[in-house]
């Protein structure tokens, strides 16, 4: 499964934003991958916290060969042995266990979860252990496709920003701007500045400050 999107959410960004237009001619159709079930994303993120893509998916792999399904009675009914065994972490696993637990108690509505606003989505996955604000976006995003998704909290959003509109820096309020110029469709616009922020084009450059060099002693 990809991120759908089509005609209306291209002309629009092109017709709000010239160079965002330009660089969506250029890259052409991104087809970005999504999570086919919510239970089975938040176990995926909570898994890839802190670690490699690469080493994320060995890790994942792992784990959906020993269950078979990712899902919330096979979480609850492992052992936290059995899930490090796999390359998670004591900690991961107690975080994985925890939102199992709460998902077949009844305690957290994964259900009633796509009937909510973003704000409300935000705020009750990042009440989670393991995830955080930034964490509840990326399950908006690519397990809800939630249209009108822009992470303050990524970095490479922030680079594919400096790239496109040669920012040294992105603050809040120039972040602000570019949200609502994109709003409804925030999320493609994502996809794009993702892939900008990689090198798809690679005349654009990073214009952000160098970093200082330490002081000498």
């Amino acid at each position: 499964m990809i991120f759908q999107y089509g005609n209306e959410e291209i002309q629009y960004l092109k017709k709000k934003d010239k160079r965002l237009g330009e660089a969506i001619d250029i890259i052409g159709h991104i087809e970005r991958p999504v999570y086919a079930d919510l239970f089975s994303a938040v176990i995926y993120t909570i898994v890839g916290q802190q670690i490699s893509a690469a080493a994320l998916e060995t890790v994942w792999c792992r784990l959906c060969a020993m269950l078979g399904e990712v899902n919330a009675e096979n979480i609850h009914e492992s052992g936290e042995a059995l899930l490090q065994s796999a390359g998670i972490t004591f900690k991961k696993a107690g975080y994985m266990k925890n939102f199992a637990s709460q998902v077949i108690s009844g305690e957290f509505n994964l259900a009633g979860l796509p009937l909510k606003s973003d704000g409300e989505v935000v705020k009750e996955l990042s009440a989670l252990s393991g995830l955080g604000a930034w964490s509840a976006e990326m399950i908006m995003l690519f397990a809800m496709e939630r249209p009108d998704i822009l992470s303050y909290g990524d970095l490479a959003i922030h680079r594919g920003m400096r790239m496109l509109y040669h920012h040294k820096n992105i603050d809040k309020n120039l972040f602000e701007k570019y949200r609502k110029r994109y709003s409804p469709y925030a999320s493609v616009a994502s996809l794009y500045l993702w892939v900008i922020s990689a090198g798809a084009i690679p005349e654009m450059k990073d214009f952000a400050p160098p970093k200082k060099k330490g002081a000498k002693k």
